[in-house]
This record gives structure tokens, sequence and C-alpha cells, in this order.
């Protein structure tokens, strides 16, 4: 990450701990404290990277336009007026350069939350067949017999591997349709609030909802069968 000269070092060299004080950050980046902008890069670059690989499939690409949208920052911040947070700020700035980016090399992935069939949130999140009928005498709409989830905490010395699964849960992510990676990648795996979310990819909170249940859907298929295998 290149810093631009203007920007100084901490006098102890030691890089400020993000809080909750963000009107505090962003004088201090303001201002040019270098230790408080490679605090705000620590907290942010690997997510920001994540999001960005979702619109360039390249991780150096990707990391890219992770600097540049930091630059955008340090050309900005003097104009920022808090009307969101810094993070929606600063992820709504690298979501525009990625989508440059990727129109750029001819890789332009769009959003189209509800428009593709594919995606139709009318489906269901959970194949039918895996339910007692309605019309059950004992269990109606239950799991059928042997169509239960898996539990994830069964053998855990020989099943849930911690690396291995986290292996496997980054692939599931990825092959997610791009409007549900985006929601799950900011929901579930950067801790951002619904409200946030919204925000940030210009969703209702309806939709939102949709897609997060619709991707956390799949990534569990994913994951039972990969563990039913191992």
């Amino acid at each position: 990450m290149v810093r631009p000269q203007s920007f100084r070092g901490a006098p102890n060299g030691a890089a400020p701990t993000i809080t909750g004080d963000e009107a505090g950050l962003i004088e201090a980046m303001r201002a040019g404290d270098e230790a408080t902008f490679a605090a705000m890069v620590d907290r942010y670059q690997a997510g920001m990277i994540r999001l960005a690989m979702v619109y360039v499939k390249d991780r150096a690409v990707a990391e890219e336009v992770a600097q540049e949208a930091w630059l955008g920052v340090l050309r900005g911040v003097h104009r920022f007026e808090a009307r969101s947070s810094f993070k929606t700020w600063l992820f709504g700035i690298l979501m525009n350069v990625a989508r440059r980016r990727a129109r750029r090399e001819s890789r332009s992935t769009p959003f189209s939350a509800l428009g593709d069939p594919a995606e139709d949130p009318s489906g269901p999140a959970v194949v039918p067949e895996r339910f007692r009928s309605s019309d059950d005498p004992q269990w109606p709409g239950h799991w059928a017999p042997n169509m239960a989830p898996n539990s994830w905490g069964d053998d855990p010395e020989q099943r849930l591997l911690a690396r291995e699964t986290q292996g496997q849960l980054r692939l599931a992510i990825d092959a997610l349709p791009p409007s549900q990676r985006k929601v799950m990648l900011l929901r579930d795996v950067e801790g951002w609030s619904a409200e946030e979310v919204c925000t940030s990819l210009q969703l209702t909170e309806t939709n939102q909802r949709v897609l997060l249940h619709r991707a956390r859907s799949k990534v569990r298929q994913s994951l039972e069968q990969s563990l039913s295998q191992a």
C-alpha cells in the first residue's frame, strides 16, 4: 500500500486500535496521521479484497482495486460528511472502482439480484422432497426420515478439521451467484448489519433477507455434501 508523503507516523511507531470513535479517526486521517491510516488499512483491507473478487476474479487485480479505493479515500476524506459510516463510504468507493475495472477488462458482473431466473427468490431454499407432506399424520411439514441437516458437531476430530472445513466454506461462498455472494460476504464474513448492507448494495430489506437466506442455504447444502463424503 502506497502512503502519501504528507502522512506522518505516530511518535511511538504503534498503530492505533480501531474503536467506536470513528469521528476521531477521521480527523486523524485528515490531519495526516499515517498510523491511523495504517490501522484503517489493517482493519478493512482483507474484506475489501474479498468483495473486489466478486467483480474481478484475479487476486492481484483485486488488490489493485483495493489500493485504488484507498487512494480515493485519501483524496476524498476532507470532503467526507459522515452521512453514512466510514465503512459504508469506503466499501462504496471500492465497489465503484471494482465495477470500472471489471468493465475495463470486459469481465463485468452486473448486480442482477432478482432479475436472473436462476436466482429467483420465489424458489425454495431447500428442495421440498426433504420434508414430510402437509397431510402427514404425525409430523406434517417436518423433515423427512434421514433428510434433516447433519450436525456439524459430530466427530470433530475426523470430520471438522478446521483447515479443511474453512477451505470448503470458501469454495462454497465463491460458487454463489454474485448478488448472493456479496450479501453473504458483508453479513456473515464482515459482520455488517442488514441496514448497512441494504445501504451499500441499494437493496430493500426484503431482498437483502431473501438473498442472505438463499446464500446460507446453498453454502450449508454444499458443506453437508462435502462432509458426508469425508
